[in-house]
């Protein structure tokens, strides 16, 4: 079982940034492919960034790509979100989410294993 929490988020303007971290539990961390899903109400869980367990791949929205950058730090458990040239449409509970397999379509939901319970990033015009 691997327990994700997200942290980070909060409320900036147009134009600013903000990082976002996740934390994983336990010693396999270097073996999950991670990804970050977003979220508004009455809407489906929207795709935004992967990266494999090495991190020598990711992947991208096209909506995000260019502004958003993944990375991950795996002796420290950790992945992050750094979301620049933000806009009030990227307002969402953003979740972090872990991939046993490194098979599958990154780029849904269905395809993770575990998940943070998300955070609030709120974007103002």
């Amino acid at each position: 079982q691997v327990q994700l929490v997200e942290s980070g988020g909060g409320l900036v303007q147009a134009g600013d940034s903000l990082r976002l971290s996740c934390a994983a539990s336990g010693n396999t961390f270097s073996t999950l492919g991670m990804g970050w899903f977003r979220q508004t109400p009455g809407k489906e869980r929207e795709f935004v960034v992967s990266i494999n367990r090495h991190g020598g791949a990711t992947a991208y929205a096209d909506s995000v790509k260019g502004r958003f950058t993944i990375s991950r730090d795996n002796p420290k458990n950790t992945v992050s979100l750094f979301m620049a040239a933000l806009k009030p449409e990227d307002t969402a509970v953003y979740l972090c989410a872990a991939k046993l397999s490194s098979g599958g379509y990154w780029t849904r939901a269905t395809s993770y294993d575990y998940w943070g319970q998300g955070i609030q990033v709120t974007v103002s015009s």
